[in-house]
């Protein structure tokens, strides 16, 4: 496992993370999933990202429970803050009531002191971004949490972030959070080369496009029926025969290099300096160790252009 700084800190993160979205908690059962987060830190993933929201807190328990074995100081764990955690107006958003509040409830669950990194999930046109870097400053200084972090921000509301931190010498974001992956790009026009001028990593979700990119799916009438799109219409949406077919021109391309397709799709983002790591899903320890063979892959010129005439 190799492993990169966490945009301009010092802090060394894996190339390949494991998340919890969708799995841990719910979707996958939980023999399931401590077995996969032993077999991650068995093979030098030393980043786990979970978030409150996932499974109303069950999986933060789950992620909790599991590296509750090893050394505080041997991993780096990422949780977030924002979607609602209840039916009240105060409930959701980057208040400094509900930050402050879910801050202390994510620590509760994951059985620690302090998380490494304190995501803000998604921007709150609601609440001035001064109220929540205070917050998360107060954090900080507390010991609470080490890094700020957010999700799916634009470069915009990055950059607002910045120059607030900046005016008030409030900690600044350091990493964000986006999805990424060979069939969805945006970050590529804005937010890389923003994070690249401003020392702000990108550690990316839906590596895999959440599974396409594994080549499990033949055809969009030939959905295995243990597979998460089976039960989730939104990812079903997202299936095209158009990609199933770019799918199979890049498993060739695999092929060539003696690697397995996921491998492909992961070395293929690492390629972007910008990026820290890339976050997995695993429903089992298999996947874990198929997908953490993608780190130190390197793709020449000659393979990248041949994987962009194929997407293009």
């Amino acid at each position: 496992m190799k492993y990169r700084n966490l945009g301009r800190t010092g802090l060394k993160v894996s190339e390949i993370s494991l998340g919890s979205w969708l799995t841990y908690g719910g979707y996958v059962e939980k023999e399931n999933a401590v077995n996969s987060i032993h077999k991650a830190y068995e093979l030098g993933i030393n980043f786990f990202d979970t978030a409150n929201v996932y499974e109303r807190g069950e999986a933060e328990k789950v992620v909790g429970e599991a590296l509750a074995k090893y050394p505080r100081d041997s991993y780096v764990l990422a949780t977030k803050v924002f979607w609602p955690m209840g039916d009240g107006p105060n409930d959701r958003g980057l208040s400094r009531k509900h930050v402050m509040e879910q801050c202390h409830a994510s620590l509760k669950r994951l059985g620690t002191d302090y998380v490494d990194i304190y995501y803000c999930h998604r921007f709150d046109p609601n609440t001035p971004v001064e109220e929540t870097l205070r917050t998360i400053d107060d954090l900080v200084t507390q010991g609470k949490i080490l890094y700020a972090g957010v999700s799916e921000w634009t470069a915009v509301q990055m950059a607002e972030a910045l120059a607030v931190a900046d005016k008030y010498l409030l900690d600044r974001i350091v990493v964000n959070q986006p999805v990424y992956n060979m069939f969805n790009r945006y970050i590529e026009k804005e937010v890389i080369p923003f994070g690249e001028a401003k020392g702000i990593g990108q550690v990316v979700f839906s590596p895999l496009a959440q599974g396409l990119l594994s080549g499990k799916y033949k055809s969009v009438n030939d959905i295995p029926a243990d597979s998460r799109a089976a039960k989730l219409e939104n990812m079903r949406k997202g299936i095209t025969e158009e990609k199933i077919a770019k799918v199979a021109q890049l498993s060739g391309i695999a092929g060539e290099l003696g690697v397995t397709l996921s491998q492909l799709a992961l070395a293929w983002i690492l390629r972007q300096s910008n990026v820290a790591s890339a976050l997995i899903g695993a429903s089992r320890p298999q996947q874990v160790e198929e997908n953490a063979q993608a780190s130190g892959i390197e793709l020449s010129q000659e393979m990248l252009d041949k994987i962009e005439a194929i997407l293009a």
